[in-house]
């Protein structure tokens, strides 16, 4: 959609929502000698705290500025549904994060991770915390022979945990290009605690990552395929898939597929690698 098209389909938008609106729902006695269905456009702008030429000009969909603060007020004095909120900030040229309160349960999401064993497959949050991952995930990635591996977080399991640099061949390469796109994110975060805790303790901690960290070198994901020396079952190659889920905002399922028939041969065996039924380290509420 151009620019131009964008703005018309916003003041069409908001004239069918001024219309909607009851005089009487803002406050404003509707009178006897009163045509408009809804509210008027100056009325519009008094309650929103802007002038009525601007507001005007917005319904007569002219290139101006529109700030977050004046689309939630609009949406205020127009009662404008979380959906309807949204879209008017779309419409607007900005991003209004998605809410997982209400009625979103995550034991539906951990079910489905479950569900594709004997594949590996994980959730991860926007900070890269390790929600859930399934039998064949920690079978992958935790210590067969004793559970040893408890890192809740995949960058800092990857920087930090010297098993996973012998687990994963080409680390350097693997670890830069998951540092490249966490960098994206985290610049999009800038401010956020989790994510501040997060680079500042594998800023002290690693030398490649202070290293690559200063390079400001950024990445979107990409389907990847990672090869692992696996302690007990060798060579296993893996294609990574990576899906977003609607109603967790930020929150990412990621499957591993084998990549060749020996790797899809050893699945069964990577499950039953796993020291505990299902690893669930974190929480949805946290994010």
């Amino acid at each position: 959609m151009t620019d131009g098209a964008r703005r018309r389909v916003l003041a069409e938008f908001l004239r069918t929502r001024r219309d909607r609106v009851q005089p009487a729902d803002a406050g404003i006695p509707a009178g006897p000698r009163r045509r408009t269905p809804g509210l008027r456009r100056e009325e519009v702008a008094v309650l929103s705290g802007v002038s009525v030429t601007w507001y005007t000009w917005l319904e007569q969909a002219r290139d101006i500025t529109v700030s977050r603060q004046v689309l939630h007020s609009l949406a205020g004095v127009l009662r404008l549904s979380p959906a309807e909120t949204r879209h008017l900030f779309d419409l607007a040229g900005h991003t209004l994060p998605r809410s997982t309160g209400g009625d979103f349960d995550g034991r539906a999401l951990r079910r489905l991770v479950d569900a594709l064993d004997p594949h590996p497959a994980y959730l991860l949050a926007p900070n890269w915390d390790l929600l859930a991952r399934n039998r064949a995930e920690t079978g992958l990635i935790g210590d067969p022979a004793d559970g040893s591996v408890s890192e809740h977080n995949l960058l800092r399991l990857v920087f930090t945990h010297p098993r996973i640099r012998t687990l994963l061949v080409d680390w350097p390469g693997q670890a830069r290009a998951l540092l490249e796109q966490y960098r994206a994110g985290a610049d999009r975060h800038t401010g956020d605690p989790a994510f501040e805790r997060l680079t500042a303790g594998l800023y002290r901690e690693s030398d490649e990552f202070r290293s690559w960290w200063e390079t400001h070198d950024v990445a979107e994901f990409r389907p990847a395929r990672r090869t692992f020396d696996h302690p007990r079952l060798g060579r296993l190659t893996f294609d990574y898939v990576k899906l977003a889920v609607v109603d967790a905002p930020g929150v990412t399922l990621v499957s591993c597929l084998p990549a060749d028939g020996r790797t899809a041969a050893k699945l069964p065996e990577l499950s039953r690698c796993a020291p505990h039924p299902t690893t669930e380290p974190g929480h949805f509420d946290d994010h």
